[in-house]
């Protein structure tokens, strides 16, 4: 690949940046200090990562609560991804301009606040702004990244970050074991009070144990570029995520699609002649820095649609649970008529989709059977990725990453789904998820110097964030056009005493819907992995960036 033509570290800086080392790094700090300041940093940055593993998998749980909003509960999701990726390139330039530690503290302010309205709301719109007040916390691991890199001794920096997606991988097991006991218990709400009791422990932790990095540079916020570039995208999701109720052809549906893609083309626009834009186009085009955000894309697709499937399909009911659930109405008369319970034997349940894939389970057992092999092996391949990274290049735990990604997608579309399978194939994803946490940061890390790590972290925290919105929003498509529905029958009578015909039972879906969806995450692996493969960046052993800190222009080695 040829490199650009543009050097990335060409735009005009108000001032030099400082030495690379002339930011608080602790290289005389005992072993257990750093220890400590790892394990603090990483324990905070997992408040968004930690909620959001709890509330997607708790979907089907909090469902009911909001009864008219049907396939769109997973905005209760979406939203989050949207706020997120709008907001993580300005924190990440706030973080430059004021600190990291104290980016990451006011992160923590806003997702308490946002975390106790969610506590409390019986609102649908309010619940959606508690949840894009806590999508503040997104760019948590992003910052984290940064001052990792500024405080941290260089030997630690890979392995430091591989913790992060170590972390990742234990809010992924925890998540539905924590929440499943609370919900169990207390219900869906406590899920939000445990989180605000956890922030609340975390904050004073940060501040006192954490050092604050020295190292800043003067930055203009591009907060129009943010508001086009979330808002177009949002626009884009709710023409998918409503096409099939609305019509896909209606105008006032295509008005969504054409707003949002008109909103996104103003966002490239304003990009080439602001200042300090979010998405740096010299940076942006460099050859490492597109091929890193565009495999980041790709695999965070893949986990936005497998991170809100495969719990809603474990906890879909059983057949037989369905069948008892409808003769239950049927007997109670609340459905409208009253069945004598000597015709209980000639009652009869239909349903247009399989029922296999649906195991009955509370989230608990979601924990059990699934969350605790995906966050495990996760928690696991997050530490060894990024020493592997350190000791032969960030670029292998990306090809490991993708190959795990398109074989667990396609396990769960073919294969049965019995409680071993659904462990068995999260073992399976959970390699991919720690190795690809570990992977696109380090290799983010050796592609720009010092001074660029901010918008460049911010970059990948946008794409991220975003792309796993994108992938839940495309999920959801397919399951809005694949609602699962049942037809009664009684043995005796004719159809039209049974209100003839399908009816669509809310908020539950057909096999069908989910693997469509699997399928494009499928396909997203597969040209990840393509992509990992032809990568010439990373193939180096990880040096913590003093490869390019010493003058290693990013744009001038091939991708």
């Amino acid at each position: 690949m040829t490199s650009a033509p543009e050097n990335v570290d060409s735009a005009p800086r108000p001032e030099p940046d400082p030495e690379p080392d002339a930011t608080n790094r602790l290289d005389g700090a005992s072993r257990l200090r750093i220890f400590a300041v790892i394990l603090v940093v990483v324990l905070f940055a997992e408040i968004a990562a930690l909620q959001y593993t709890m509330v997607a998998s708790a979907a089907r749980q909090i469902a009911p609560s909001f009864p008219s909003v049907g396939a769109n509960i997973s905005w209760m999701v979406i939203i989050f991804g949207l706020v997120g990726g709008a907001t993580t390139p300005i924190l990440g330039k706030l973080s430059d301009l004021w600190g990291k530690r104290r980016t990451m503290l006011m992160t923590g302010v806003s997702f308490a606040l946002g975390t106790l309205i969610c506590a409390l709301t019986h609102t649908w719109w309010v619940f959606l702004v508690g949840r894009a007040l806590e999508a503040v916390a997104i760019s948590a691991p992003t910052v984290a990244y940064g001052l990792f890199r500024d405080i941290l001794p260089r030997r630690y920096i890979p392995a430091a970050i591989g913790v992060i997606a170590t972390g990742l991988g234990m809010s992924a097991l925890a998540a539905p074991l924590i929440g499943g006991a609370l919900m169990d218990a207390y219900g869906w709400r406590w899920l939000f009070w445990f989180l605000l009791i956890f922030v609340g422990v975390m904050m004073p932790l940060m501040w006192v144990v954490v050092p604050e990095s020295s190292l800043r540079t003067r930055q203009r916020l591009d907060i129009g570029g943010a508001l086009l570039l979330g808002g177009g995208v949002g626009l884009v999701l709710v023409y998918l995520s409503n096409g099939n109720t609305w019509g896909w052809g209606r105008l006032d549906s295509l008005a969504y699609l054409f707003g949002g893609l008109a909103a996104l083309i103003a966002f490239l626009l304003v990009e080439r002649v602001v200042a300090e834009p979010i998405m740096d186009p010299k940076l942006l085009f460099s050859p490492r820095v597109l091929v890193i955000l565009g495999a980041a894309t790709l695999g965070s697709m893949v986990i936005g649609i497998q991170g809100y499937s495969i719990p809603y399909m474990l906890q879909t009911p059983t057949q037989s649970q369905l069948h008892a659930q409808i003769l239950g109405v049927a007997l109670s008369g609340s459905g409208g008529q009253t069945l004598p319970p000597a015709m209980a034997p000639l009652f009869h349940t239909i349903f247009n989709s399989t029922l296999a894939f649906g195991l009955g389970a509370t989230l608990l057992a979601y924990g059990y059977y699934s969350a605790v092999y995906s966050g495990g092996v996760g928690m696991l391949s997050g530490a060894g990725a990024g020493e592997l990274a350190r000791k032969t290049g960030p670029r292998l735990p990306l090809i490991i990453a993708m190959t795990m990604f398109t074989l667990s997608t396609v396990l769960y579309a073919y294969f049965p789904h019995s409680k071993w399978q659904y462990g068995l194939f999260a073992a399976v994803f959970g390699i991919g998820f720690g190795a690809f946490y570990a992977a696109c940061p380090n290799l983010m890390i050796e592609a720009v110097p010092a001074r660029q790590q901010g918008i460049s972290a911010g970059m990948l925290g946008v794409v991220n964030s975003l792309a796993t919105a994108v992938g839940t929003g495309v999920l959801t498509a397919f399951l809005s056009g694949h609602p699962l529905k049942m037809e009664v029958q009684i043995q005796g009578l004719p159809e039209s005493a049974t209100g003839g015909g399908f009816h669509v039972i809310p908020q539950l879906y057909a096999f069908s819907g989910y693997q469509q969806g699997l399928l494009v995450a499928a396909g997203c692996g597969a040209v990840g992995l393509i992509v990992a493969l032809l990568m010439r960046h990373g193939r180096s052993p990880a040096t913590g960036g003093e490869a390019t800190d010493q003058g290693v222009p990013a744009q001038r080695t091939a991708a």
